[in-house]
C-alpha cells in the first residue's frame, strides 16, 4: 500500500516530522498550563467562604486525606498529626534514559507554559496581552530553530547537571512553599504547627553514582558530581543569606542563647544587629565553601572553567580566618537559635518568614542537594573478593560455597584488622576493573555521610552480597561504629530473585552481629522494571506482592525495621502508574507504614516536578497517600484468591517466556518490527542499552525494552502473557477472578492499569510496521499475527474479568481528552516511521555511500530520531 509518506523527499521528510514534533510538544504545553489551571480551581472551588487551608479540596490531597479519616473514623487528629509529621516520602531522581527532550527546549516549553498561564489572567492592559502572544511567537520561532536532535551522548556529569537543574529550578521554592501550605492545612485540620524539623517528603538521586552496567561512571566522576552538588548547594544557600541578612537588621530583643552565639562571632562590623553578624559569618563560610568547591573541581576537571569565580566574592569580607561548611547542621544550629530567638521575643512573624524557609531547605536539601546513592552490580564485588582472597593467599572466594564465604565475611566484620594496608593497593596487581571497584569505596569514605545514601546491590541473590559490600566499607573506614557506614540495600529484580528474597533477609537477620551493625534497620529495594522484563507483568507484580508480604513478617520476627525502595519506570510495562495516589494504596498491607522511597526518572521529572504548582501538587499527593495507607484498611487476600493469583502468574509467566525466550523467530521479529536498533542513536542516556554488549534480549536493559514497543504502538512488555493467564476454561476460574476485580483493591488496580495500556494500543499502526519492516517469510509475518492475536485474546480477557463492554476503565478516562487531540498527530508519525525505518535500512553502510548518497541517509536518520522523539511526546512516556 502505497502512502503519501512514499512520495515525500528526504529533506520534506524531516521537516514534517519536526512539525509535527513541534505540535505535540505544544500540545503538552498546553496541557501543562490546563493542569495548572485545574490545580487553581479546585484549590477555590471548595468552600469559597470559608478558611480551611490553602491545599486542594480532592481525595489525593492531604486535606481531603485528613477529612476522609476523620469523617470515616479511622484515626483521630491527633493521631493523624503524629503519623504525618513521622512519615517520610524519599523521591529518588534516576538518570534512566527516557526524556528525549534537551534541556534548553524543555526550558523554552516550560517559558511557553508560563506565558498561556499568564495570557488568562483578566486584568492585563492590551499591551500586556500583545507582548505576551510575541514571546510565545518568538519562544516557538526559537525552537524551531533549534536542533532538537542530541549529536553526542550525555556525560554522567551533565545528566547529573540536569537533575540540579530540576532543584535550582523548581524544587527550591517548591518544597519549602508546600510546606509552607502543609503547616496551614495542620493548623486549620489538626489545630496544630508543622514542627520546623519534620520533613515529610526528601530528595535522593542515583545521578553520578548510579554504574551498574555504565562504564562511564568512574570514582572520579561521582566525586566531580558530589562536589558540583556541593556547590551548587553553597551558591544557593548564599543566595538565601544575602536575603536574610537584608531582613533580619533587628538590633534589640534577643534571648541569652542569641546573645552566647553572637558574642562567639568576634569579627564582625554588625555590633547591635546580632542577627546580622551571624547572618555575616554564615555568608563569609559559605563563601569559603564556594571557593573550595572550585578550586576541587578545578583540579579535578582540569578546567579553567571555575578559575573566573574565584574572586567574585571579596565583597562579603575575608574569608582567610573561617572554615567551610561541610554538614547542614554547621548552618541549621545557628539559624535554629536565630529562629527560636525571634519566636520568643515577639517577632514570630519575622522567624516564620524566609528563615524557616531556609531552615526547612537545609533539612530536605542539605549540603549537596540530594544525598546520591551508588549502585553496583553484585558480581563486581564477588570479583573483587576473589583478587583480595586470592592476593592473600585464602583461596578463590568466587569457588566457596555461600556458607564458606559468609563464615569468612563474618570472621573479617567482627576483626578489628583491615585486609590490607590500602596504601600498597596499586602494587597487588589487580587488573583494572577490580582496582575501580575499590577506589569506589576509597572515593566513598573520603565523602562522608551527609554526601551518600544507600549503597544498592543489583541483581542481589545472597546474603554474601550484602555481607561482601559492608567488608569492603570497612576495609576503607566505613563502619557504623564512626557513623560513616553507607546502609546497604539489596536488589531483587528478578522472579527467581524476589522469590528467594526473604529467605536472604532472613540469613542476614539471624546474625547478630550484622543486625547490630545497621541497628536493626534494613532497606531493600524492589525491581518492578526488570522483574516484569524477565516473567511478564502480572507474574511480576504477584511476585512483588507476594516478596514483599514475605519479607516484611522475616523482618518482625527479628525485630527488625524494614523499608522498601521501589525501583519503578514511569510507563505502565515498567511498574509505574498515572494515578499515583491509588498506586500508593494498593500497595501490599503492612509494606509501607509511613516509609516510601521510590525512583522517578527521565521525562517523569519533567512531567512531575518541571513546574512549580505542579511540583507542590505531585509532592501533596506523595505524602496524602502514604498518610491515608497507615490509616486505610486493607483487603488481605483470601486464600482461594492466592491460589488463583499463583495459577494467573504461573501460566501468564509461561506464555511471556514461552515468545519471548523459546520462540526463535521472537528476535529477528522484535529487532525488525520495531526501531530498537535505531534507539542508540537518540544519545537520550549515558549508559549502554545493554548491560552486556553482547548478549541479546536477556541483556537489554528495560528501558529500551519498553520504549521500542512504546514506538510501535503494541506495548507489548506492558500485556504480554496477560491474556493466558486470566483465559481459563474452567468457569469456576472466571467466576473467582470477577469476584477478585469487584472485592480486591490491589488486582482491580492491577487489572485496570493493563486496561489503560490496551487502550493505547493500535491494532493497524503495528501492522503497517510489520507490512513495511519485516521480512515477506511465512515465518515472521506468521509471528506479527500470532502476536496480533495474543493482543485481541488479552483484550477479551481483561472485558471478562471487569465485565466492562470497553477497556475505557478509570485510567482511561482521564487519558481519552489527551488521547483525542494527540492521536491525529501520532498516527501519521507512525506511517512515516515505518517508511523513514524501512528506506534507512536498505541503504548500505555508512562508508559505502558516495557523497549525495550519505546525506540523504543522514537526513533520513535525523526525520526518524525526530519521529521516535515525537511519537514519546505524544505518547507522554518513552521507556
Amino acid at each position: 500500500m502505497k502512502t503519501a509518506a512514499d512520495h515525500i523527499s528526504p529533506l520534506d521528510n524531516l521537516g514534517v516530522m519536526r512539525m509535527f514534533n513541534l505540535a505535540l510538544n505544544l500540545v503538552n504545553s498546553a496541557e501543562t498550563q490546563h493542569r495548572l489551571r485545574g490545580i487553581r480551581e479546585h484549590e477555590f472551588a471548595a468552600d469559597k467562604n470559608s478558611h480551611v487551608g490553602p491545599l486542594p479540596m480532592t481525595e489525593d490531597s492531604v486535606r481531603g486525606t485528613i477529612e476522609t479519616i476523620v469523617d470515616e473514623e479511622e484515626g483521630t487528629e491527633s493521631e493523624i498529626f503524629e503519623k504525618l509529621i513521622n512519615q517520610s516520602v524519599e523521591i529518588v531522581l534516576t538518570a534512566h534514559p527516557t526524556e528525549v527532550n534537551r534541556r534548553t527546549l524543555l526550558r523554552k516549553y516550560r517559558l511557553i507554559s508560563e506565558t498561556l498561564g499568564y495570557l488568562e489572567r483578566g486584568d492585563l492592559h492590551p499591551y500586556e496581552r500583545s507582548e505576551a502572544m510575541i514571546t510565545l511567537k518568538r519562544t516557538i520561532a526559537a525552537i524551531w530553530g533549534s536542533d532538537e536532535i542530541r549529536r553526542q551522548k550525555p556525560t554522567p556529569q551533565q545528566e547529573a547537571a540536569g537533575g540540579i537543574a530540576v532543584i535550582e529550578s523548581t524544587l527550591w521554592e517548591a518544597v519549602p512553599s508546600y510546606l509552607r501550605k502543609l503547616d496551614a492545612q495542620c493548623r486549620v485540620s489538626l489545630g496544630k504547627r508543622l514542627p520546623m524539623d519534620a520533613v515529610p517528603i526528601k530528595f535522593a538521586s542515583w545521578i553520578g553514582g548510579d554504574r551498574d552496567g555504565n562504564p562511564n561512571v568512574t570514582p572520579a566522576v561521582t566525586l566531580e558530581v558530589v562536589t558540583h552538588q556541593r556547590l551548587r548547594a553553597a551558591k544557593l544557600l548564599l543566595k538565601d543569606m544575602n536575603k536574610l541578612y537584608s531582613e533580619l537588621a533587628i538590633s534589640s530583643r534577643f534571648t541569652n542563647d542569641m546573645d552566647v552565639l553572637a558574642a562567639s562571632i568576634t569579627e564582625s562590623a554588625d555590633k547591635r544587629e546580632k542577627y546580622r553578624r551571624v547572618t555575616g559569618y554564615l555568608r563569609r563560610r559559605l563563601v569559603k565553601t564556594v571557593k573550595v568547591c572550585e578550586k576541587q573541581l578545578q583540579a579535578l576537571t582540569d578546567s579553567e572553567h571555575y578559575v573566573a569565580e574565584l574572586d567574585t566574592y571579596s565583597q562579603f569580607g575575608a574569608i582567610d580566618g573561617v572554615e567551610p561548611i561541610n554538614s547542614a547542621e554547621e548552618l541549621l544550629e545557628p539559624l535554629t537559635t536565630m529562629y527560636n530567638s525571634l519566636v520568643e521575643t515577639g517577632f514570630e512573624l519575622v522567624a516564620d518568614g524566609l528563615l524557616i524557609d531556609v531552615i526547612r531547605r537545609l533539612k530536605v536539601f542539605g549540603m549537596t542537594l540530594v544525598k546520591l546513592d551508588i549502585r553496583e552490580e553484585s558480581t563486581r564485588h564477588t570479583i573483587a573478593m576473589d583478587a583480595i582472597t586470592r592476593h592473600l593467599g585464602l583461596g578463590s572466594y568466587q569457588e566457596w560455597d555461600e556458607e564458606a564465604r559468609l563464615n569468612f565475611l563474618q570472621s573479617e566484620l567482627a576483626g578489628k584488622r583491615p585486609l590490607f594496608r590500602t596504601r600498597d593497593l596499586e602494587s597487588f596487581g589487580f587488573d583494572p576493573d577490580t582496582l575501580k571497584t575499590l577506589k569506589v569505596f576509597e572515593m566513598a569514605s573520603e565523602l562522608g555521610p551527609d554526601s551518600l545514601g544507600a549503597y544498592v546491590i543489583s541483581q542481589a541473590r545472597t546474603a554474601s552480597d550484602v555481607l561482601a559490600v559492608m567488608l569492603l566499607q570497612k576495609q576503607y573506614g566505613m563502619t557504623a561504629a564512626n557513623g560513616k557506614m553507607m546502609r546497604v540495600a539489596p536488589l531483587f529484580e528478578t522472579l527467581n530473585d524476589l522469590t528467594n528474597a526473604p529467605d536472604v533477609i532472613d540469613k542476614l537477620f539471624s546474625m547478630p552481629l550484622y543486625v547490630g551493625a545497621v541497628k536493626s534497620k534494613q532497606e531493600v529495594m524492589v525491581g518492578y522494571s526488570d522483574s516484569a522484563k524477565d516473567a511478564g507483568r502480572l507474574a511480576a507484580c504477584w511476585a512483588q506482592y507476594t516478596s514483599q508480604e514475605k519479607m516484611v513478617k522475616v523482618a518482625a520476627k527479628h525485630g527488625v525495621e524494614l523499608t522498601f525502595f521501589h525501583g519503578k519506570g514511569g510507563t505502565v510495562g515498567r511498574g509505574g502508574n498515572p494515578a499515583l495516589y491509588r498506586a500508593i494504596l494498593s500497595h501490599p498491607p503492612n509494606t509501607i507504614n509511613g516509609r516510601f522511597r521510590v525512583t522517578e526518572q527521565g521525562e517523569m521529572i519533567t512531567q512531575n516536578f518541571g513546574n512549580p504548582a505542579i511540583a507542590e501538587r505531585t509532592l501533596d499527593i506523595y505524602t496524602a497517600a502514604v498518610l491515608r495507607e497507615a490509616f486505610v484498611e486493607h483487603i488481605e487476600p483470601k486464600e482461594e484468591w492466592r491460589e488463583q493469583m499463583q495459577r494467573v502468574s504461573d501460566v501468564s509467566c509461561a506464555g511471556y517466556r514461552q515468545l519471548v525466550r523459546e520462540e526463535p523467530r521472537f528476535v529477528p521479529y522484535f529487532r525488525q518490527a520495531t526501531p530498537e536498533l535505531e534507539l542508540g542513536s537518540l544519545n537520550i542516556g549515558s549508559r549502554p542499552a545493554k548491560r552486556n554488549p553482547k548478549g541479546g534480549i536477556e541483556s537489554l536493559r528495560a528501558i529500551p525494552w519498553t520504549f521500542a514497543w512504546t514506538q510501535t504502538r503494541l506495548h507489548l512488555s506492558a500485556w504480554l502473557g496477560v491474556g493466558d493467564g486470566l483465559s481459563s476454561d474452567d468457569e469456576k476460574d472466571a467466576k473467582e477472578l470477577q469476584t477478585m476485580y469487584a472485592d480486591w483493591p490491589w488486582f482491580r488496580e492491577t487489572i485496570d492499569l493493563i486496561a489503560m495500556i490496551l487502550s493505547k494500543t493500535d491494532f493497524s499502526i503495528t501492522k503497517n510496521y510489520d507490512d513495511k519492516l519485516v521480512d515477506k517469510t511465512p515465518e515472521l509475518i506468521g509471528l506479527g499475527d500470532e502476536v496480533r492475536a495474543k493482543l485481541v485474546k488479552t483484550r477479551q480477557a481483561i472485558l471478562d474479568v471487569s465485565q466492562s463492554k470497553s477497556v475505557a476503565g478509570p485510567h482511561v478516562q482521564l487519558l481519552r481528552a489527551s488521547t483525542k487531540i494527540r492521536n491525529p498527530y501520532v498516527d501519521p508519525i507512525n506511517v512515516v516511521q515505518a517508511e523513514i525505518l524501512k528506506e534507512l535500512r536498505g541503504m548500505g553502510e555508512d562508508e559505502t555511500l558516495s557523497a549525495e548518497e550519505l546525506e540523504v541517509k543522514n537526513l533520513r536518520r535525523d526525520a526518524m530520531i525526530v519521529s521516535i522523539n515525537a511519537i514519546a511526546q505524544g505518547m507522554r512516556n518513552s521507556g
